[in-house]
């Protein structure tokens, strides 16, 4: 995303900042160009300083050239050169002021350089010709011709500087100054040609002829010069031209014209010289005027641009950095936005939904609206408006979240109603089943009676197993400690193939008893798992012992096994219980197992074993209790020991009902070592250890005696979970594992005796009895005793519409229960 908001605001930056270098560029090479123009001209008045120093030199050269040849041999030579090295020296000085001006300018234009060394060349020539004068072994042409193309060069050095087609007024400016030094060059020419025809005494044959074209230049170059100046340069120019030396000047001069047949005159030299010095020297004047204004206007336009260039490059880089910064703003403006947008999607997808899901999951009644947060962005564009939808899929996503958990507490409401019937339906086939077994005297029909106990016994297990997919708790309660391995006994009724289950439990370890009914449960679908994928005539072993503070049991089996892929996954689900779902049902028992694991704190892991597989369960310290006081212990059930066997224990205490019950199993296909008249009486079945049918035995009742008489013996019954577990009713410190009937009457040990009839104080309109406070601890103490008071017999008409109008009542608040989710508190005691 930055790179994207990058390429988006830095192309159009870099776009105006290409154009904008364009454009500063012209500006730059416009302010360039004029200010090299300022320089060459300004350098002007060095050039024409040379330009002066040059032509007197020049002029003075000719006459004295004139009067050397007029003497002949007797000339003074030395005169000749002393009048002339002044104008020498003078010259020399100006060109090295000449010299000096033009260094900065040697990365000036092509055009100025080349006429800059034309310039230096023609000045080489210049001092060299100087040594030919004062012999006068050269022509005056050929003298004055080298002083000609110098001072020519010069002055088209002077021409030089250009300012562009677009700037006509600098370039009349340099056109002015430039014709000016030519009207001045021509009469400085004019004043040679006369100097030198007074030095010499006469004219020569060409001399008319030469002054007559150097006027008729003069007169065009002033045309010239007063078409481009200005109209004060050319006020100026006349006033100039009507200074007395500028006209007494002009006269001589008159006088050199040719009028009719009449010879032109020859002026007196030195009055010649000195009024054309004067005359000079006043064009001189005027042409530095007119050079300094040309100086200045092309300083002053140099720096007009200049300024303008740097206000346009500073607004351009003031426009760029206000861009840029605008571009920043914006840009992080929305990388904030989207960023926070994405935090809040994050956060969303991550915690908020997942803990409101969690929340809703493990919810058991009615929830209220759940708080979405607002956006974390609210612009009015179109982030805003993104922010907003995310919103909306959030409110959305919740609203769904908690319509699947009404729907999910329904199906689980409606799985624990189908349970708790199907567990009546089950608690009323055991009890019929209890009567027939109670009736029967026919071997064969005895142990199909006890079979459907079995079957009943495990659709029971089946029922709780929905308890605890709808995550409800068993309503089987047990409120004492319970011995470890009376836990694994229990756990062993539960099964089909419990013959095949050898215990090896020696450690005097108990479970607190909130938990006994879970780890019956828990151990039962284990045990239930490793006799159904091991072969018939395979054992179970049952391995049960301490384990630091806590406790382990291990269950092998000679099955099948598993894979280590399959091993794997069933362990990910056993240390992870997964949600309800139709794999959840598919694989109950692993699922089972993981639910009860989790919720007691205990850990369960399979592992390959020599043969088959090993399930270890790892019991906690705090499910683990001391053991209860002797006085607890009641004697059992006629269900679960036969009357020798609970005399043997009574005679023999070291030898506990554990130890009895606990004792090897006969395996499935294999005949038991000893007699059977020899073995204790299994606490499962109620027949002697290694008998697997009541077919082998006498009648019930009746037992065979040393002499072959026949002995009467207890009846066999089949063995349940609560046959092992529940203590004799009416124990004044022990809980019962409750069920339809409450708590069994009995445990390991001989039946008490009935307890007493309760006391009661009439009762009510309803007709149940009213309980009368306290009178029931007397019974505990005392021995039983007659009734003293006749018990009132409630009208069973009476008690049924009471339980009728209590389920319509029941049935009508079910209609009316409210839609809305109450979640769970925090630690703070706050709503979530």
């Amino acid at each position: 995303m930055r790179t994207k908001l990058a390429t988006v605001l830095v192309l159009p930056s870099v776009a105006f900042l290409v154009l904008a270098g364009v454009q500063t560029r012209g500006l730059v090479g416009q302010t360039t160009a004029l200010s090299d123009f300022a320089q060459q001209v300004g350098i002007g008045r060095q050039i024409s300083t040379v330009v002066d120093r040059l032509q007197q030199e020049r002029d003075r050269s000719a006459g004295e050239l004139a009067a050397l040849r007029k003497a002949g041999r007797g000339a003074d030579r030395d005169a000749a050169v002393a009048a002339l090295k002044p104008l020498q020296d003078a010259s020399d000085r100006a060109m090295t002021e000449l010299r000096a001006a033009a260094e900065p300018l040697a990365d000036a234009g092509a055009a100025w350089r080349v006429a800059y060394s034309e310039v230096l060349e023609a000045y080489d020539q210049v001092v060299y010709i100087r040594a030919a004068v004062p012999p006068a072994v050269l022509s005056s042409d050929t003298v004055l011709s080298n002083y000609h193309r110098a001072i020519a060069a010069l002055l088209k050095l002077l021409a030089e500087p250009s300012p562009g087609d677009d700037q006509r007024a600098l370039t009349n400016a340099v056109l002015r100054y430039v014709q000016l030094s030519r009207v001045k060059e021509l009469s400085s020419r004019i004043r040679a040609e006369l100097y030198a025809a007074a030095r010499a005494g006469r004219y020569e044959v060409d001399d008319q002829v030469s002054l007559t074209d150097l006027r008729a230049q003069q007169l065009t170059a002033l045309g010239a010069f007063r078409v481009a100046a200005t109209a004060d340069q050319v006020r100026r120019y006349d006033q100039t031209s009507v200074d007395p030396a500028f006209v007494s000047a002009a006269r001589l001069e008159e006088q050199t014209l040719p009028s009719g047949t009449a010879e032109p005159a020859l002026l007196p030299a030195t009055q010649w010289w000195a009024a054309s010095e004067q005359r000079q020297e006043l064009l001189r004047q005027l042409e530095s005027e007119v050079l300094d204004d040309a100086v200045r206007q092309a300083d002053d336009a140099s720096a007009r641009q200049l300024r303008d260039t740097l206000l346009v490059v500073g607004g351009i880089v003031g426009v760029l950095l206000v861009a840029v910064l605008i571009s920043l703003l914006v840009g992080r403006s929305v990388a904030r936005s989207m960023r926070l947008l994405r935090g809040q999607a994050l956060r969303i997808a991550q915690v908020e939904l997942p803990h409101t899901l969690d929340r809703l999951r493990a919810v058991d009644r009615p929830v209220g609206a759940i708080d979405v947060p607002p956006a974390v962005v609210d612009s009015q564009d179109e982030i805003g408006e993104l922010a907003e939808a995310f919103v909306a899929v959030h409110r959305s996503a919740v609203d769904v979240a908690v319509e699947q958990a009404m729907m999910r507490r329904n199906v689980n409401a409606m799985f624990v109603n189908l349970a708790r019937r199907s567990q009546v339906l089950v608690e009323r086939q055991l009890e019929l089943l209890d009567e027939l077994e109670r009736e029967e005297s026919d071997p064969d029909q005895l142990e199909n009676l006890f079979k459907l106990d079995h079957l009943a016994a495990r659709m029971r297990r089946n029922d709780e197993s929905l308890l605890v997919l709808a995550g409800t708790e068993s309503s089987r309660r047990w409120n004492r400690p319970v011995g470890l391995g009376a836990v694994l006994l229990a756990a062993s009724a539960e099964i089909e193939q419990y013959q095949r289950v050898r215990h090896d439990s020696r450690s005097d370890l108990h479970v607190v008893g909130h938990a006994v009914g879970d780890l019956v449960h828990l151990f039962a679908e284990l045990l239930e798992n490793a006799t159904a994928f091991s072969r018939p005539d395979t054992v179970v072993r049952v391995v049960a012992g301490a384990e630091g503070p806590g406790a382990y049991v291990e269950i092998i089996d000679e099955g099948l096994g598993m894979s280590p892929a399959a091993l794997a996954e069933a362990n990910a689900v056993l240390a992870e219980p997964p949600a309800a779902d139709v794999a959840a049902s598919e694989r109950m028992g692993l699922f089972v197992v993981s639910h009860l694991g989790a919720r007691h704190g205990v850990r369960v892991r399979l592992r390959g074993g020599q043969e088959g597989l090993v399930a270890r369960v790892r019991i906690p310290a705090e499910l683990l209790a001391a053991a209860p006081p002797a006085a607890l212990d009641q004697p059992a059930a006629p269900r679960m020991l036969t009357s020798q066997v609970a005399a043997a224990s009574r005679l023999a205490p070291d030898a506990g009902p554990l130890r009895a019950a606990t004792a090897e199993l006969p395996v499935a296909g294999r005949r038991p070592l000893a007699a059977p008249g020899e073995l204790p009486v299994s606490p499962l079945t109620g027949l002697p250890l290694g008998v697997t049918s009541p077919a082998a035995e006498p009648p019930p009742g009746v037992a065979p005696e040393a002499g072959g008489a026949a002995v009467p013996r207890p009846r066999p019954v089949p063995g349940r979970a609560e046959d092992v577990l529940a203590p004799a009713a009416g124990s004044p410190a022990g809980g019962g594992w409750f069920s339809r009937q409450g708590p069994s009457s009995a445990v390991l040990g001989v039946t008490p005796a009935p307890a007493t009839t309760p006391v009661t104080g009439g009762t009510n309109e309803r007709g149940l009895p009213v309980r009368v406070p306290m009178a029931q601890l007397t019974a505990v103490t005392r021995p039983a005793g007659p009734n003293r008071s006749a018990r009132h017999e409630p009208d069973p008409e009476a008690v049924g519409g009471m339980l009728s109008r209590y389920y319509n009542g029941v049935r009508r608040a079910e209609a009316e229960e409210t839609t809305e989710i109450y979640l769970p508190r925090d630690e703070g005691g706050r709503r979530q």
